[in-house]
């Protein structure tokens, strides 16, 4: 840290991405990607007319993403917004959103506590249910911002529109950010509720559903005024903040919807198989809706599984908390990755030894 870095950010806990690590080739179920390659219409869109067009900028407005985004959910453009990434929209949020104070599950996506400490905001952190689930009644008339992951991370566990809709018209002077980054997997979007209440904004990623990690491209769909909050926020940061290959690539994926929820139900389909089996080898598997599995099993620590798994080539997530370090975080892949994945802890519970590579 240097003598001229701001005081106030001198005990700042950023937030820890997951590795990527390139001393080998892994089988990388650590991140949550998805393991499908983006559809065709994307790949073509990546054109050499396009790459020279590089020279300009790019839409600051956005307009035929928020288009193709507003026509695939049913929405106004006026409904959207878009940005470089969901973490992005987060960070706006909480920006724009929480001075009143911000409450979140203390089990949950790492940021939001980075961005409640980034701008000095007063966080409750609510603890999730013995079973590990978000209880909406916790949530229920709490008197500040809510942000709540649906499915939650690193669980996987998530709660129903029904629940959601609890929350918000407990609270009709808060807003209440419902992060659905891994709603495509399994769960039940409460994007249905955007139309009847002025205080709920679903955020949503291209990052995992829709095979566009590294292009870093998220939207958000909310009243017309909080998508005006967010885009004075956005114009008074970056307004050239999504990239014009990303535009490109997000438009086209948006015409693709039907190849990518294809995807989803094929993950669906290996977690299904990836959680029978490693129930049949004793482990406690959350139920998940999103595309990984939070495990633990009785006869390894979840510290000592991760690094043996890496040396066999294969990353997962492990997290230090004390409430969930016997827990690892499994993104869910190909089938053959599953089938490897399944092989090798079914090495390390037999005592077997691996020097790595």
């Amino acid at each position: 840290m240097s003598r001229f870095f701001a005081k106030r950010f001198a005990c700042l806990q950023a937030y820890t991405p997951g590795e990527q690590p390139t001393d080998q080739k892994y089988i990388k179920l650590n991140t949550n990607e998805s393991p499908f390659p983006p559809s065709v219409g994307v790949l073509q869109a990546i054109s050499e007319t396009a790459v020279k067009d590089l020279r300009l900028y790019s839409d600051p407005e956005c307009g035929t993403l928020r288009q193709a985004i507003a026509d695939t959910f049913g929405f106004q453009k006026e409904n959207v917004f878009v940005s470089n990434g969901s973490d992005d929209i987060l960070n706006f949020s909480f920006m724009a959103f929480c001075d009143g104070g911000v409450a979140f599950p203390e089990i949950s996506y790492g940021f939001y506590q980075v961005y409640a400490d980034l701008y000095g905001l007063d966080a409750k952190k609510i603890p999730l249910a013995p079973d590990f689930s978000v209880k909406a009644a916790d949530y229920c008339n709490i008197g500040r911002a809510v942000v709540i992951a649906n499915p939650n991370a690193p669980t996987g566990i998530a709660l129903s529109c029904k629940e959601i809709e609890e929350i918000v018209t407990s609270n009709p002077d808060h807003i209440v950010v419902i992060d659905e980054a891994y709603v495509d997997f399994g769960a039940e979007s409460c994007l249905s509720l955007v139309n009847e209440y002025e205080n709920l904004l679903v955020v949503r990623t291209f990052s995992k559903s829709y095979s566009l990690a590294g292009a870093r491209l998220g939207f958000a769909i909310g009243s017309r005024a909080l998508i005006e909050d967010l885009e004075k926020i956005k114009y008074s940061t970056n307004p050239y903040n999504v990239n014009r290959l990303t535009l490109l690539a997000g438009t086209a994926a948006m015409h693709e919807n039907d190849y990518y929820m294809s995807n989803c139900k094929t993950i669906a389909k290996n977690r299904a198989y990836l959680t029978d089996a490693l129930s049949q080898m004793g482990f406690t598997v959350l139920p998940s809706k999103a595309n990984f599995i939070f495990a633990a099993s009785p006869d390894v620590d979840g510290e000592t599984l991760y690094l043996e798994l890496k040396k066999r080539g294969i990353l997962i997530r492990h997290f230090s908390n004390e409430k969930i370090k016997n827990f690892n975080r499994i993104t869910i892949g190909t089938m053959e990755e599953m089938k490897s994945l399944v092989a090798a802890v079914k090495s390390i519970l037999n005592g077997d030894t691996n020097e790595g590579g």
